[in-house]
């Protein structure tokens, strides 16, 4: 519908019944697209799978050498994603993103189902940690590509706030349910078991995206080069926008203290709550339950302008709770501060996931997620490695207030810049809210119609000028922001345009001179768009090119040039 996003923002003002609306729509729309369904549930199934073997990991790494070696597997198994993820994110850019998540999927089952095996029959712990780098490997290619292919199943801002809502409460059902599934097989079972059903999630992802059915946004043809030639382009693009790498150091920051508990849940529950084992799982999963009612919280936010100040809020969550437990090292409290851990995931997931989405060009929006995922996976190794090293040297309650002051500090300091990326960000909505009024560029999702509200060009014209005339060559598309213009066709007035419309599309779709004379009655303030950037993305995407031709066949039954009608195109 035209001017959804718009609309929902219009209602979220009107009080609490309104941000209700945005959260049972935020739903409900993801639950509506089929192909939205099924991605969101792939992800839960990867997610799942995910936790759960981490939880597995660990203790397996705890009883081979204590935190230490739960600190240097966490890094060994980080490290090889950290340089690969890169070099293999841009499969994603060239070809159906579906695929490498299917791919993914498939390997990380068959990997996880093998460290079962080893873990069943005895085997050295050190092939699971072969194995669990190489299933890390996968599970950090699965985000990005994941995450590029969101857009393409979106058409407004407001969808994609809400799909990444969505995969935001399912990313924190997994960091609940995941732990905790692990923690019910370990006391009755054992890791072996652990592996055997995370390896079943993930096959399970893979299965759901089989049946995924959409039309691509068109992306400009992939050069042909070697992959590590395209993920420099994936590492220039984050350098070169400070606005991205301001985004990626504080997912960094988030992801040292990710890491870092991965070390300090076990050494917690096992040392100093003295929980045993199976304590690991439910200190995690208590970050799990607070992301599924931080998720719930964030699907308030939906229609929200300030995704840049929401997602700051949630990287300080990730860090003061920590340094709480320090202060206050009993279960209870550990158990809700863990909770506030997990709303403040929610919130990045909100914010940073669509901030990077709406930022970031469609072709190399992989390449730029999987920049993400690298800098994520170094940082939770690192993050790992140190909590380790603190908790030996100075002890766990040292090492929880000393990780903890990180994110906060980082979070105070980036305010200012996120805020003004929500200003950025709020202007670039008002001009998609604007093109989606038009019926052939409504259909576009969200990549395509974002690509040509950046390349809108304000144009000011005084009441009684002329636009352009009847036989002028044609190279821009213009749609009316505010004013009032009539079209005049061999001297008759044929039609009359008002906000919200668009004009002048005939030459260039059908390369001929302009059909017609457009004039400003009133003060007019136009965006306009060259040809170069119009018809690559009209044309490109096969519901609006054939939107276009219907547009245009109704447009010339009612006006034809027929002055100099052996005019040859241009």
């Amino acid at each position: 519908m035209p001017g959804t996003a718009l609309y929902r923002r219009q209602m979220a003002g009107k009080g609490l019944r309104g941000r209700l609306g945005n959260a049972a729509g935020a739903f409900s729309s993801n639950a509506r697209n089929p192909n939205l369904r099924r991605a969101q549930l792939s992800f839960l199934g990867a997610w799942t799978a995910e936790w759960a073997f981490t939880v597995g990991l660990g203790i397996v790494a705890y009883r081979d050498g204590g935190a230490t070696a739960v600190g240097l597997v966490g890094l060994l198994r980080m490290a090889p994603s950290a340089m690969l993820t890169p070099l293999l994110s841009p499969l994603a850019d060239k070809g159906r993103r579906e695929r490498v998540l299917i791919l993914v999927s498939v390997l990380r089952g068959v990997v996880t189902g093998a460290a079962a095996v080893v873990v069943g029959v005895g085997g050295p712990p050190q092939i699971v940690y072969v194995l669990a780098a190489l299933s890390t490997i996968a599970a950090t290619l699965y985000r990005p590509a994941h995450s590029a292919l969101l857009p393409s199943l979106c058409h407004t801002g407001y969808e994609l706030a809400s799909a990444n809502v969505v995969r935001g409460l399912l990313d924190a059902a997994a960091t609940l349910m995941g732990p905790l599934l692990a923690a019910l097989l370990l006391q009755f079972t054992g890791v072996t078991v652990v592996f055997a059903v995370a390896a079943g999630a993930s096959l399970w992802a893979a299965a759901l995206l089989l049946r995924l059915n959409y039309d691509a946004p068109p992306r400009p043809p992939a050069p042909r080069e070697a992959n590590w030639m395209s993920a420099v382009e994936g590492i220039r693009v984050v350098s070169l926008n400070r606005d991205l790498a301001l985004i990626m150091g504080l997912a960094a920051a988030q992801s040292f203290t990710r890491g870092a508990l991965t070390v300090l849940n076990v050494v917690v529950a096992i040392e100093l709550l003295e929980t045993g084992e199976p304590g690991v799982g439910i200190l995690t999963a208590a970050i799990g339950a607070g992301a599924v009612l931080g998720s719930l919280a964030a699907s308030l936010l939906v229609g929200t302008r300030r995704l840049g100040a929401w997602f700051a809020v949630g990287v300080a969550l990730w860090g003061m709770p920590v340094t709480l437990i320090g202060v206050v090292p009993q279960q209870v409290a550990a158990l809700g501060l863990l909770a506030f851990v997990g709303v403040g995931n929610s919130l990045i997931d909100l914010g940073g996931f669509t901030l990077l989405a709406r930022l970031a060009a469609d072709e190399v929006l992989a390449r730029v997620f999987g920049v993400l995922e690298s800098v994520v996976a170094l940082s939770i190794g690192v993050g790992a490695l140190v909590a380790s090293l603190v908790v030996d040297g100075a002890g766990v309650r040292s090492a929880l207030v000393t990780v903890g002051l990180l994110c906060p500090v980082l979070a105070v300091a980036s305010w200012q810049r996120l805020r003004g990326m929500d200003r950025s960000i709020g202007v670039r909505d008002d001009d998609i809210d604007m093109l989606h009024r038009v019926a052939m560029l409504n259909v576009l999702p969200l990549p395509a119609i974002e690509q040509l509200a950046r390349g809108l060009e304000p144009v000011d014209v005084p009441a009684g000028h002329v636009v352009f005339r009847q036989g002028d060559v044609g190279d821009h598309y213009f749609v009316i922001e505010s004013g009032e213009a009539e079209v005049i066709g061999d001297g008759q007035v044929v039609a009359t345009l008002g906000p919200g419309q668009g004009f002048g599309e005939i030459a260039l779709l059908r390369r001929i001179r302009r059909t017609a004379t457009v004039r400003a009655t009133s003060e007019l303030r136009l965006k306009a768009l060259r040809s170069d950037r119009f018809l690559p993305v009209v044309l490109g995407y096969t519901p609006s090119a054939r939107e276009a031709g219907v547009v245009v066949d109704s447009m010339l039954d009612h006006f034809t040039p027929r002055d100099d009608p052996e005019q040859p195109p241009e």
